[in-house]
């Protein structure tokens, strides 16, 4: 265990090496291709009368679709291994559009932590005000009208999907000048100003051609991941955080969540496997770009190695939680090109080759959180007795198979 802290501490050291390095610029096996996906959105689209809000950037269409039921487990039955694969900043149409296909070849969800500031054109950057930074500044810099446009527009499917619309917050700004310097109060400056960003992109862009997202902001948002993992402390302490469910910043080991004095989730990223080195890495993609290249855009010859070794991790990381306590596996990417996109690759075979197994479900934080509040608090306690990797003795009936 004390070498297993010396790597996270060493990992996420590598989160904080460059601000601009880790900002984005920008259930089981299943058949669904992405077209099948695509039709399903238009007939849940045009099945509701939407209830408008504000200047209609956003409204109100009831439930999310495609929500699994949530089920207790019954006494002596064998959890499921949950898989949430996440993507931070989520700023680009093409790529939003080929992981939404994913899920649906995967039969499953994945939350989409958008960044708020993706949602504003540039000739609006005056609108936004930075905690202890200029207005208008932004470490990720703004997207072209063009690029928001597409980003809108992947919004909507993406969520009649059943996929979920977290948040990376806005300027992204890291190091020792960054969010760890906020307060709670500055937090929720930070929290409103994305909710108004995504609620007011009609205003702010002029966008005439694109119909209101299918939800409520206010009320979708219910978590979210901090740039480079940092500023978590002062975040859970602010109003607005209060209101949500989960908090996926900070980094873990593979074991089952728990929750903050005020029943907030614990769901950090987490300490995996890295294939031909005796240390562990963060379940994400910078950190593992950061440990083999140092540089976004390394030797072209060692890409396919790259590749497989990320993709190695990630099922590493897959493999000691599925065959051993069955912690859900917290994976955290960008819509980034990072070593020719190599990362995306990786986890796209990662994902398929997960799924090949029983009892494997793809899901978004918010449909874990629900999964994991549906369970009796004794059942949690005797999973989280499980340490990383161990499954337990005698089987799921001899763990679970008598509960309070």
């Amino acid at each position: 265990m004390a070498t297993r802290r010396t790597v996270l501490t060493a990992a996420a050291g590598a989160v904080l090496g460059s601000a601009a390095g880790c900002a984005p610029n920008s259930q089981s096996q299943g058949a669904t291709s992405g077209a099948a996906a695509g039709s399903r959105t238009t007939q849940l689209a045009s099945s509701v009368t939407p209830k408008v809000i504000g200047d209609g950037s956003t409204s109100d269409t009831g439930a999310q679709p495609r929500q699994p039921a949530v089920q207790k487990l019954k006494a002596g039955e064998e959890p499921p291994q949950f898989v949430v694969l996440s993507w931070d900043g989520s700023g680009k149409a093409a790529l939003f559009s080929r992981f939404r296909e994913l899920a649906g070849q995967l039969n499953g969800n994945m939350t989409f932590f958008l960044s708020g500031i993706y949602l504003l054109p540039r000739s609006k950057r005056m609108l936004y005000h930075p905690p202890q930074h200029p207005v208008g500044a932004s470490a990720i810099g703004y997207l072209s009208d063009n690029s928001i446009h597409g980003t809108i527009s992947q919004l909507g499917p993406a969520w009649l999907e059943g996929n979920e619309i977290g948040t990376h917050f806005n300027g992204h700004f890291c190091g020792p000048d960054g969010v760890m310097k906020w307060s709670p109060a500055e937090w929720d400056s930070e929290i409103d100003q994305a909710v108004d960003f995504v609620s007011s992109w009609r205003t702010n862009t002029g966008f005439t051609d694109l119909k209101a997202l299918p939800f409520d902001y206010r009320k979708e948002l219910i978590g979210g991941r901090t740039p480079c993992l940092q500023g978590q402390k002062n975040l859970i302490r602010s109003s607005r955080v209060q209101k949500w469910k989960y908090d996926s910043s900070g980094t873990g080991t593979q074991v089952w969540p728990t929750q903050w004095s005020n029943g907030l989730w614990k769901i950090p990223m987490q300490g995996i496997p890295f294939p031909g080195h005796s240390f562990e890495v963060i379940s994400m993609d910078y950190n593992m770009m950061y440990n083999q290249s140092k540089v976004t855009q390394g030797d072209p010859a060692m890409h396919p190695v790259w590749k497989a070794q990320a993709r190695d991790a990630f099922l590493a990381g897959f493999r000691r939680a599925y065959q051993g306590n069955r912690a859900p596996l917290i994976i955290g990417n960008h819509f980034e090109n990072w070593n020719r996109g190599i990362y995306m690759d990786a986890v796209v075979e990662a994902a398929v080759e997960m799924a090949k197994n029983p009892n494997v479900r793809f899901v978004s934080f918010r449909q874990l959180v629900a999964w994991l509040e549906a369970q009796d608090a004794d059942v949690l306690r005797r999973l989280r007795s499980l340490p990383v990797g161990r499954a337990p003795r005698g089987g799921w009936s001899a763990l679970l198979g008598h509960t309070a």
